[in-house]
């Protein structure tokens, strides 16, 4: 039988501990390689934010219409948590509270109604990015998308309601720059190549873009008369929140914050119900042709 001094056993134990490690490391890795992939698109994911939605999703609470089956409508109230949006003139109100009571009473008017399916992407003062509203309405399949914002300017005497839908060109300087303000607000960058993937498959097409802009028209027509708006109501930006929405989207600014009269008619119930009525109707008008 053959002898080993002690240096050669133990150099022989040493690369047979060597050995069972990398062994073990490799088996580990094949096991893990799913995961760390998982990781790796969940970072990628991240954002797009379809990944870490599913906590909020899973508390999105569906109004359900009175006959099953009926399209469901994503409200969006603006802003919420640490971003508290526009302050009103009156220093009194900040834009997030308004834009959530206006999503709650539409949703109240619309369940009254009972024609279509209603859901918010939040119903408290909570934040969420843009990724994540988008996202929501996405996975929820939604039919139409409406985000409400209360608008603010340099100008205190700047006044009435608009509805801005998506289109690459910006209808005008201002709506260029609400579209960049409101695009600024909660971006989340990933990694650059699924981040691209995600931004591509997410791009609206060309019919979603025309049904957005009609589904806006029809708002300014249900508006007139009863909605103090702003002239040439209708505009049009690339809204991040409007592309990834996977849906017909809107983005409706209520009125100016900045704006003392705007801001009253905003915080009187009234005059607030005004607003959501016609919000009431054009939704169901639009989803109606969508069927």
């Amino acid at each position: 039988m053959r002898r080993f001094t002690l240096p050669v056993v133990l150099l022989l134990l040493a690369l047979a501990a060597v050995l069972v490690l990398a062994v073990a490391w490799a088996r580990q890795g094949a096991a893990g390689s799913d995961e760390l992939g998982f990781a790796v698109a969940g970072e990628a994911r991240e954002g797009g934010l379809s990944l870490a939605l599913a906590p909020a999703v899973a508390d999105v609470a569906i109004t359900e219409a009175r006959t099953p089956g009926r399209p469901l409508v994503v409200i969006d109230p603006g802003h919420g948590g640490k971003d508290g949006g526009a302050p009103g003139a009156s220093g009194q109100a900040r834009e997030k509270d308004v834009t959530l009571l206006i999503a709650r009473e539409l949703r109240a008017e619309l369940a009254r109604r009972g024609r279509v399916r209603v859901a918010l992407t939040r119903d408290g003062d909570v934040y969420l990015t843009l990724d994540q509203r988008a996202a929501i309405a996405r996975r929820l399949g939604a039919a139409l998308f409406v985000a409400v914002h209360a608008d603010s300017a340099p100008n205190p005497s700047a006044r009435g309601a608009t509805a801005y839908s998506l289109s690459e060109v910006a209808s005008d300087a201002d709506a260029a720059l609400l579209a960049e303000r409101q695009n600024g607000e909660g971006a989340v960058a990933s990694a650059p190549d699924a981040s691209v993937r995600a931004l591509l498959s997410d791009l609206a097409t060309r019919d979603e873009m025309d049904a957005s802009a009609d589904f806006a028209l029809r708002i300014v027509r249900e508006g007139r008369g009863t909605v103090l708006l702003r002239p040439e109501p209708h505009r049009f930006a690339s809204f991040r929140v409007l592309r990834r929405s996977g849906a017909p989207a809107v983005l409706f600014e209520a009125g100016y914050m900045s704006n003392p009269q705007d801001e009253a008619t905003l915080l009187n119930p009234v005059k607030r119900g005004q607003i959501v009525t016609a919000l009431a109707r054009a939704i169901e008008a639009q989803a109606a042709v969508g069927r």
